[in-house]
């Protein structure tokens, strides 16, 4: 994300190599070359910010939704008459678990997925200190949990992968490579500080495909130590951890 905002990298530059990087692949896009293109197709008076993710309809071509958790419960079941039985049964949001999952989203946006940027752009010793001690509070009751023997499993909830875990691992496989360091969020570091949550992190990562393949750790380094200027004004990138993530 640059001046401009986020943009579409082709394959060719030399600082977002990598699959799956490519133009707009909408018909009609063609010379998008940042996502505000989309936004001032939508609506050229648009004054708001561009934000990611985007769901986009291609047959009305407008923006139908650019909140994370919103378009993560839409996937979850609007799209069940167009795809395999395979995936139409899996439901990430089952009414069994609705309570627990709403109420782990609750700390875990504000304290943890919120808490790094919280702690990184704190303005004042005061605030950063409050907020990453708060943060690695959170941390500590997410290591307990996953600790303990109502997680038997992998998933968040043992057996059954839901929504916590698709938005909590966001954050997590960021926190060494990026948080660490850039949003100084150094107390501990997720390998040797909690094993639990190393152990789920990797997990997710190496046995369900989904996690590794939209995962890039460079993208990842590329984008945060690049974009905020504010905290790295000279734009190196740090080259550990190494490796970026632990094998089983």
């Amino acid at each position: 994300m640059g001046e401009r905002g986020w943009r579409f990298p082709e394959a060719s530059d030399a600082d977002a190599p990598g699959e799956n990087v490519t133009p707009d692949p909408v018909s009609g896009h063609e010379n998008y070359t940042h996502l505000r293109d989309v936004y001032f197709a939508v609506n050229p008076s648009y004054s708001g910010r561009f934000t990611v993710p985007v769901l986009y309809d291609k047959i009305q071509q407008t923006i139908v939704n650019n909140e994370s958790s919103e378009i993560l419960r839409m996937l979850n079941t609007e799209f069940n008459d167009l795809v395999s039985d395979k995936f139409k049964s899996l439901d990430l949001y089952p009414a069994s678990l609705r309570s627990e999952i709403d109420a782990a989203h609750e700390w875990h946006y504000d304290l943890i997925n919120n808490g790094v940027y919280k702690s990184g752009f704190a303005t004042t010793q005061d605030a950063y200190e409050r907020n990453v001690v708060t943060l690695f509070e959170a941390l500590d009751r997410a290591e307990a949990h996953l600790s303990s023997s109502s997680s038997e499993g992998p998933y968040w909830f043992g057996s059954q992968i839901t929504e916590v875990d698709i938005r909590l691992f966001v954050t997590i496989i960021r926190f060494d490579p990026v948080y660490v360091q850039h949003f100084k969020c150094n107390i501990r570091d997720i390998r040797s500080g909690y094993p639990a949550i190393h152990k789920w992190m990797r997990e997710l990562y190496w046995n369900v495909a989904a996690f590794r393949e939209t995962t890039n750790f460079l993208h990842i380094k590329r984008h945060y130590t690049r974009s905020h200027t504010q905290i790295n004004p000279l734009g190196i990138t740090p080259v550990g951890p190494v490796p970026d993530i632990l094998p089983l």
